[in-house]
């Protein structure tokens, strides 16, 4: 059985704004609570390597790797597959431009195979944690650029 967590927030600056904050990883330690470091070029089949805020005061290595990116839009990762598919993960970040000069977002995370119970149960309300963090510091990071620029 998949665990899943999906969040979605409509934001009030440009698709393009809201591109920026999430694919300018260098700056993720200003911003985000969840994902502290985030090296990448954004390559698919390249690696992308974070430090990740889950459990305990000190931050998680994580090196996934890159799945898609279809610039403006979308980008999306996942881990290395445990062996026999006992553990896989997806990991996407798409953005769609609204009528009105704003922005939806939607995060996706998704874990499966025999072992996603487990871990979800380990670390399943960290994580939701984390993404929900996630999902609106980047609200508030795109909301506060505009500001300035406005």
């Amino acid at each position: 059985m998949a665990f899943v967590i999906d969040k979605t927030v409509d934001i009030d600056a440009p698709a393009e704004l809201v591109w920026q904050v999430l694919t300018d990883v260098e700056k993720y330690g200003e911003w985000n609570p969840f994902c502290l470091e985030c090296k990448t070029t954004l390559e698919p089949g390249s690696p992308i390597d974070m430090k990740v805020r889950l459990v305990g005061p000190k931050p998680k290595q994580q090196r996934e790797f890159i799945r898609s990116h279809t610039p403006g839009e979308e980008f999306s990762y996942c881990m290395k597959p445990a062996p026999l598919g006992l553990l896989s993960s997806e990991r996407s970040h798409t953005v769609t431009a609204l009528a009105d000069g704003r922005t939806r977002y939607v995060s996706h995370f998704q874990l499966n195979g025999p072992l996603a119970p487990v871990v979800s149960g380990l670390l399943g309300g960290a994580l939701t944690t984390g993404f929900t963090g996630m999902t609106d510091a980047v609200k508030s990071r795109a909301e506060a650029l505009k500001a300035v620029r406005d």
